[in-house]
Protein backbone atom coordinates (compact mmCIF):
# COMPACT_ATOMS: atom_id res chain seq x y z
CA UNK A 1 0.00 0.00 0.00
CA UNK A 2 1.34 3.44 -0.84
CA UNK A 3 1.19 6.74 0.97
CA UNK A 4 -2.06 8.68 0.54
CA UNK A 5 -3.42 12.17 1.10
CA UNK A 6 -3.96 12.71 4.83
CA UNK A 7 -1.23 10.26 5.84
CA UNK A 8 1.72 11.21 8.01
CA UNK A 9 5.05 10.78 6.28
CA UNK A 10 7.18 7.99 7.71
CA UNK A 11 10.45 9.14 9.20
CA UNK A 12 13.48 8.15 7.19
CA UNK A 13 17.12 9.14 6.93
CA UNK A 14 18.26 10.76 3.71
CA UNK A 15 21.78 11.78 2.73
CA UNK A 16 23.27 14.97 1.39
CA UNK A 17 26.88 15.30 0.27
CA UNK A 18 28.75 18.19 1.88
CA UNK A 19 32.34 19.39 1.68
CA UNK A 20 33.11 17.25 4.74
CA UNK A 21 31.31 14.11 3.54
CA UNK A 22 27.82 12.65 3.71
CA UNK A 23 25.37 14.36 6.05
CA UNK A 24 22.47 12.33 7.48
CA UNK A 25 19.15 14.18 7.59
CA UNK A 26 15.90 12.89 9.00
CA UNK A 27 12.72 13.54 7.10
CA UNK A 28 10.98 14.42 10.34
CA UNK A 29 13.48 17.25 10.94
CA UNK A 30 12.93 18.56 7.39
CA UNK A 31 9.12 18.56 7.59
CA UNK A 32 8.15 19.23 11.23
CA UNK A 33 6.41 22.60 11.46
CA UNK A 34 7.18 23.34 7.81
CA UNK A 35 5.55 23.24 4.39
CA UNK A 36 7.61 21.17 1.98
CA UNK A 37 7.21 19.93 -1.57
CA UNK A 38 8.70 16.45 -1.87
CA UNK A 39 9.51 15.11 -5.33
CA UNK A 40 10.59 11.52 -5.85
CA UNK A 41 12.37 10.80 -9.12
CA UNK A 42 13.39 7.45 -10.61
CA UNK A 43 16.61 8.27 -12.43
CA UNK A 44 19.16 10.99 -11.81
CA UNK A 45 20.74 11.96 -15.13
CA UNK A 46 17.96 10.21 -17.07
CA UNK A 47 16.33 12.25 -19.84
CA UNK A 48 12.95 13.06 -18.29
CA UNK A 49 14.30 13.71 -14.81
CA UNK A 50 17.14 15.91 -16.03
CA UNK A 51 15.64 17.66 -19.04
CA UNK A 52 12.07 18.16 -17.80
CA UNK A 53 11.52 17.58 -14.10
CA UNK A 54 14.41 19.41 -12.45
CA UNK A 55 14.06 22.46 -14.76
CA UNK A 56 10.32 22.60 -13.97
CA UNK A 57 11.07 22.70 -10.24
CA UNK A 58 13.68 25.43 -10.67
CA UNK A 59 11.27 27.53 -12.76
CA UNK A 60 8.48 27.09 -10.18
CA UNK A 61 10.60 27.58 -7.05
CA UNK A 62 9.74 31.27 -6.53
CA UNK A 63 6.01 30.67 -7.09
CA UNK A 64 6.10 27.75 -4.66
CA UNK A 65 7.70 30.01 -2.07
CA UNK A 66 5.00 32.62 -2.66
CA UNK A 67 2.49 29.84 -1.90
CA UNK A 68 4.05 29.12 1.49
CA UNK A 69 6.49 26.35 0.55
CA UNK A 70 9.57 26.49 2.79
CA UNK A 71 11.62 23.92 0.89
CA UNK A 72 11.53 21.81 -2.25
CA UNK A 73 13.19 18.44 -1.70
CA UNK A 74 14.01 16.17 -4.60
CA UNK A 75 15.04 12.62 -3.73
CA UNK A 76 15.99 9.45 -5.55
CA UNK A 77 17.25 5.97 -4.72
CA UNK A 78 20.90 6.61 -5.49
CA UNK A 79 24.02 7.59 -3.57
CA UNK A 80 24.68 11.15 -2.32
CA UNK A 81 27.67 11.55 -4.64
CA UNK A 82 25.42 11.19 -7.69
CA UNK A 83 22.80 13.54 -6.20
CA UNK A 84 25.46 16.19 -5.59
CA UNK A 85 26.80 15.88 -9.13
CA UNK A 86 23.28 15.99 -10.52
CA UNK A 87 22.47 19.11 -8.48
CA UNK A 88 25.61 20.80 -9.78
CA UNK A 89 25.08 19.92 -13.44
CA UNK A 90 21.39 20.89 -13.50
CA UNK A 91 21.69 24.02 -11.36
CA UNK A 92 19.20 22.57 -8.88
CA UNK A 93 21.08 23.74 -5.80
CA UNK A 94 21.45 27.28 -7.13
CA UNK A 95 17.78 27.11 -8.12
CA UNK A 96 16.71 26.46 -4.53
CA UNK A 97 16.09 22.71 -4.78
CA UNK A 98 17.41 20.45 -2.01
CA UNK A 99 18.78 17.24 -3.55
CA UNK A 100 18.83 14.25 -1.19
CA UNK A 101 19.74 10.61 -1.62
CA UNK A 102 17.51 7.80 -0.41
CA UNK A 103 20.51 5.51 -0.74
CA UNK A 104 19.02 2.36 0.76
CA UNK A 105 15.52 3.10 -0.54
CA UNK A 106 14.32 3.43 3.06
CA UNK A 107 11.93 6.28 2.35
CA UNK A 108 10.83 4.94 -1.03
CA UNK A 109 9.93 1.55 0.48
CA UNK A 110 8.21 3.11 3.51
CA UNK A 111 6.09 5.21 1.13
CA UNK A 112 5.24 2.09 -0.91
CA UNK A 113 6.51 3.79 -4.05
CA UNK A 114 9.30 1.50 -5.21
CA UNK A 115 9.43 -0.17 -8.60
CA UNK A 116 11.78 -2.14 -10.83
CA UNK A 117 12.42 -1.59 -14.52
CA UNK A 118 15.14 -4.12 -15.39
CA UNK A 119 15.16 -3.15 -19.06
CA UNK A 120 16.79 0.18 -18.09
CA UNK A 121 18.66 -1.11 -15.04
CA UNK A 122 16.33 0.36 -12.41
CA UNK A 123 15.83 -1.71 -9.26
CA UNK A 124 14.08 -0.44 -6.14
CA UNK A 125 13.69 3.01 -7.70
CA UNK A 126 11.13 5.66 -6.79
CA UNK A 127 7.93 6.08 -8.79
CA UNK A 128 7.84 9.64 -10.16
CA UNK A 129 5.65 11.61 -7.79
CA UNK A 130 5.28 14.95 -6.06
CA UNK A 131 3.57 15.86 -2.82
CA UNK A 132 2.84 18.83 -0.65
CA UNK A 133 3.58 18.06 2.97
CA UNK A 134 2.45 20.34 5.80
CA UNK A 135 3.92 19.56 9.23
CA UNK A 136 4.51 15.97 8.14
CA UNK A 137 1.00 15.42 6.71
CA UNK A 138 0.50 14.76 2.98
CA UNK A 139 -1.93 17.36 1.58
CA UNK A 140 -1.37 16.87 -2.17
CA UNK A 141 -0.08 13.72 -3.86
CA UNK A 142 0.39 13.31 -7.60
CA UNK A 143 1.71 10.52 -9.81
CA UNK A 144 2.39 10.33 -13.52
CA UNK A 145 0.27 7.93 -15.54
CA UNK A 146 3.25 6.56 -17.46
CA UNK A 147 7.04 6.45 -17.32
CA UNK A 148 9.03 9.14 -19.07
CA UNK A 149 6.36 11.80 -18.53
CA UNK A 150 6.58 14.91 -16.36
CA UNK A 151 3.26 16.72 -16.38
CA UNK A 152 1.18 16.14 -13.23
CA UNK A 153 4.31 16.15 -11.05
CA UNK A 154 6.04 19.15 -12.63
CA UNK A 155 6.75 22.30 -10.65
CA UNK A 156 4.05 24.43 -12.30
CA UNK A 157 1.48 21.65 -11.80
CA UNK A 158 2.27 21.70 -8.07
CA UNK A 159 1.85 25.48 -7.95
CA UNK A 160 -1.56 25.07 -9.60
CA UNK A 161 -2.55 22.26 -7.21
CA UNK A 162 -1.53 24.34 -4.17
CA UNK A 163 -3.51 27.32 -5.48
CA UNK A 164 -6.58 25.09 -5.90
CA UNK A 165 -6.13 23.61 -2.41
CA UNK A 166 -5.86 27.04 -0.79
CA UNK A 167 -8.95 28.26 -2.69
CA UNK A 168 -11.13 25.37 -1.49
Amino acid sequence: MSIAIGDTLPDATLLRMTDTGPEHLTLDDRTKGRTVVMVGLPGPFSDTCTDAHIPSLIRARAALGENGVDEVICFAVIDPFVMKAWAETTGASEGGITMLADSAGELTKALGLDFDAPVVGFYGRTIRHSMLVEDGIVRILRFEDSHGVCELTAGDAMVEAITELRAS
